[in-house]
């Protein structure tokens, strides 16, 4: 059935299908991690030191990946990304005594490293399969790939706990290690060779993007996701636990639901935005949609400072934050594509995605710093400036049929 496929689309379905197999052990390697350090009573600190390295090296790898994409092929940068997970998995298998915080860093390191070398690929490797005069069909593509790794990272979160509990740490690490090796090879031998490279040699300075459009969108991306950490990553889960008074697994199905429910809606997103009447091709609908989802932290931290219901303020808040966050990520994936030069696109989505990951980093710092001394209410208004910010620089977009 799949011989009888055209080989863009056998080549998206292989493409989708590393996607997915990654994203799954990626959620649940967090939940593992999360679940079973608690257990061996690690401290709460410990654990967050436990992840500093994976979105460290998220910086790192987006800016040399898209160079080392270019150079040498997506499908070779795709599965070195697979090959690192794979390892990753398997140092954590080791004796209990080896699990030290700077051996488990290392290993987070690794992960994170590797995730980001597949979103790059997969990412940069779908424009080359897309006529470039078919932007609806391309913002499709990819706000399917998109939102359906976010749905499946939330499902590996309930992954994790699942194979925490039947096999333990070490079997459910190996399982997935295993499952991810069959992965690998069939990568090998299905993608397409030399998928995305570049006909000229980059040289390494060309790391740092030249377009314009890519440069102002990076920057509205790198506030867009500092503006879901900053409250998102360490401030909700112990408001959650501390407020509510959820456990943890109350607190982590909720959010791993959330994740579920956000990344469906980024994959409908060109549908909702056709039937809505917006022009997702057009500056004006990210201006809009930015601008939208900067009122629903600054109304929710107005109403907790007014003491109204907390449950109806944060529950009612985050599934709106989702739906409209959702639609801002899928316009974002889209015109990143969009605008990436056709020659050497890894270069500038791998630019593109170094400015998100430090929109992580700086959104999970901020997050534990301003709850910690001023709570929740801050960290929602620090957000709501974040997207002003993200909504005033989107302004300066050219029109998408501008390069």
């Amino acid at each position: 059935m799949l011989s009888n496929l055209s080989n863009d689309i056998r080549q998206y379905l292989i493409i989708t299908g590393n996607y997915w197999a990654f994203t799954l052990t990626d959620g649940a390697l967090r939940m593992l991690v999360v679940l079973h350090f608690h257990g061996l009573g690690f401290s709460p600190l410990d654990i967050a030191l436990l992840f500093l390295f994976y979105e460290f090296f998220g910086v790192v790898t987006n800016l040399i990946g898209g160079w080392l994409g270019a150079r040498i092929g997506l499908n070779r940068t795709m599965n070195i990304g697979l090959a690192l997970q794979i390892v990753a998995l398997l140092m954590l298998t080791t004796p209990a005594s080896w699990l030290t915080i700077p051996w488990v860093m290392v290993a987070q390191a690794l992960s994170g490293i590797a995730k980001d070398l597949n979103k790059m690929s997969a990412k940069s490797a779908v424009k080359s399969l897309i006529p470039k005069e078919a932007p609806g069909q391309l913002f499709k593509w990819v706000a399917f790939l998109t939102g359906s790794k976010n749905a499946l990272k939330g499902i590996g979160f309930f992954l994790g706990g699942l194979l925490l509990s039947t096999l333990g740490f070490q079997g459910a690490l190996t399982a997935m290690a295993c499952a991810l090796f069959l992965c690998w090879i069939s990568s090998i031998l299905l993608l397409q060779k030399d998928l995305g490279k570049s006909s000229s040699k980059p040289k390494f300075r060309e790391i740092f993007s030249k377009s314009r459009a890519v440069n102002i969108l990076s920057g509205a991306r790198l506030c867009l996701f500092a503006s879901r950490d900053v409250w998102f990553v360490v401030a909700l889960p112990v408001f959650l636990s501390e407020s509510f008074h959820w456990n943890f697994w109350q607190t982590g199905g909720f959010l791993a639901l959330w994740i579920i429910g956000y990344g469906i809606v980024q994959s409908l997103a060109p549908r909702l935005l056709s039937r809505s009447g917006s022009k997702p091709r057009h500056k004006e609908s990210v201006v809009l949609w930015a601008g939208l989802l900067a009122v629903i932290p600054a109304a929710m931290g107005g109403a907790l400072y007014l003491h109204l219901n907390p449950y109806f303020v944060v529950i009612g808040g985050l599934l709106a934050f989702a739906i409209v966050f959702a639609i801002n990520s899928a316009l974002h994936s889209f015109l990143i594509v969009h605008f990436a030069s056709e020659e050497g696109t890894s270069l500038d989505v791998g630019f593109y995605y170094m400015a998100n990951a430090m929109g992580r980093l700086i959104g999970t710092v901020l997050s534990g710093t301003i709850f910690q001394v001023y709570g929740l209410t801050a960290c929602l208004l620090v957000s709501a400036g974040f997207l002003a910010t993200t909504t005033l620089i989107s302004l300066a977009l050219p029109d998408t049929t501008e390069k």
